[in-house]
């Protein structure tokens, strides 16, 4: 356990370093920003833990207890467009620190969705995001409006890349996306992370003996997955157990993330600032398992990590 001051200074450091060795000169014109680079990723990562309600509530955090570090705080609104404008700043500090955490020893990685609630589903009229956050399925809460998310996770729980699509999207086209994004790169899409030539271990969700060829054949992702209960070919107990015990890191993953990293109180007014947030999160999770690495604990021992 650290103090708070002592992981908010090395967050910072790391990004401070990070900013400096691996993205280009912030050019921008008119008068300078009231952060700089650094800062605005710095609070845009920090803010995600779930101790503050909100990210109204982390802003009066921070005006009332983080002057000291950070004298030049902005209005809040003004803030948020400064971590809007750093999404890719935020998705290229996730993306270094896992090839950071990344071990030659992970032979595999899990991929999994899960719904990402936006709004009530029983609420009338449009709401925010009117045609993008939709109405969908999931094991978790039932019936929901908003986001699906896929994430792919290694075996010791780092986050390697996260992709998301509206809440209908069933998830063998999300994978495909997936696949596809990570195979041929959109620098506008990098979260997904970079391809490996390593198998993905998916559930029933992800199942079906052409999807897998296709996507072997067109992005050399191997998918190794359960039949459906309607398959003729069933697994033996011994390969469903398998499957169930490297599986428990991805319930535990986003555990983490619909809890300790408040996805699950997520309503956000824009798309740009929904995936500044993710990324935020993606990148707290892993800077939370490579400073638990540092200081001898487990890697998703984040509950008593901090001494609030």
């Amino acid at each position: 356990m650290i103090d708070e001051d002592t992981f908010l200074t090395t967050l910072y450091v790391e990004v401070e370093d990070f900013c400096k060795a691996h993205l280009p000169p912030l050019v921008q014109p008119g008068p300078a920003a009231s952060l700089c680079r650094s800062e605005v990723v710095t609070l845009g990562i920090y803010g995600q833990w779930a101790r503050f309600q909100n990210e109204r509530g982390f802003y009066r955090y921070a005006m009332k207890h983080l002057r000291a570090a950070f004298p030049r705080l902005p209005h809040h609104s003004q803030f948020n467009r400064l971590l809007r404008k750093q999404r890719d700043a935020v998705v290229a500090f996730f993306l270094y620190l896992a090839q950071r955490l990344e071990s030659v020893t992970w032979v595999y990685e899990v991929l999994d969705s899960s719904g990402v609630l936006t709004r009530d589903a029983k609420r009338r009229g449009r709401g925010w995001l009117p045609g993008l956050a939709t109405i969908g399925w999931s094991n978790r809460v039932g019936w929901y409006e908003g986001f699906h998310l896929l994430v792919a996770i290694s075996p010791t729980g780092v986050l390697t890349g996260f992709g998301f699509a509206s809440a209908h999207v069933h998830d063998t086209s999300l994978a495909e996306t997936f696949f596809a994004l990570r195979h041929g790169p959109d620098p506008r899409l990098l979260s997904v992370g970079p391809a490996m030539p390593r198998p993905y271990v998916a559930d029933k969700g992800f199942a079906g003996r052409e999807n897998r060829a296709r996507w072997c054949t067109l992005y050399q992702a191997q998918v190794i997955s359960p039949p459906t209960r309607s398959s003729r070919h069933p697994w033996p107990k011994p390969l469903r157990r398998w499957l169930a015990s490297i599986r428990q890191i991805v319930e535990t993953v986003y555990d983490k993330l619909h809890r300790a990293l408040r996805l699950d109180r997520e309503r956000p007014h824009d798309l740009t600032g929904f995936q500044t947030r993710l990324a935020a999160k993606g990148a707290l999770h892993n800077f939370s398992i490579w400073l638990n690495q540092q200081l001898g604990r487990p890697n998703l021992a984040f509950a008593d990590l901090i001494d609030w």
